[in-house]
């Protein structure tokens, strides 16, 4: 057992050995697999003989080579189903994500709160306010960008993500 971190790199072969050999639930697969196309065989299984190196240890020369290209020819297939699985996982985290977004519609005329973020000059510090003045929709983007107006009417320059705002209500 290594102790104190500066043996680190003591553990690190053991640790790839984890990783490489733990299925990955983005993908379905372990990392091993997609790249060598067939399972590892760990420390473990040499010393205490598994099924699988039992059958491998039996067969000859030509049915290993048979077997081996047959592998070879599913690594497409198998790489495909990793991607797709890899697919269904990004849905489903969009899906758990999106889940707890609320759509924030604004209208023209509407009194608004804009944010102020950390690189703008306003920032002046930890008790510093966090938004800032009362600003008029004058223009709403399809994308959710807004343009917007001053109360004595100055227009901001640009355009502001809708994310940085908030409905003043007087």
């Amino acid at each position: 057992m290594v102790e104190g971190p500066k043996q680190w790199h003591e553990k690190l072969p053991s640790a790839l050995l984890v990783y490489c050999t733990t299925v990955c639930t983005s993908v379905g697969a372990t990392p091993y697999l997609l790249v060598y196309v067939t399972e590892v065989v760990i420390p473990a299984e040499v010393e205490i003989t598994s099924l699988r190196i039992i059958a491998e240890a039996e067969i000859d020369d030509d049915e290993w080579v048979k077997t081996r290209l047959e592998q070879l020819s599913l690594i497409d297939e198998k790489r495909l189903a990793a991607v797709c699985h890899g697919q269904l996982y990004q849905k489903r985290m969009a899906r758990a994500y999106n889940k707890k977004v609320c759509l924030r519609r604004f209208e023209v005329g509407q009194q608004v709160l804009k944010c102020i973020l950390p690189h703008q000059a306003e920032a002046k510090g930890k008790f510093a306010p966090n938004w800032q003045g009362s600003f008029i929709v004058t223009r709403v983007l399809s994308n959710g960008a807004l343009y917007l107006t001053d109360i004595e009417g100055k227009c901001v320059d640009m355009a502001v993500n809708s994310n940085a705002v908030k409905r003043y209500y007087v």
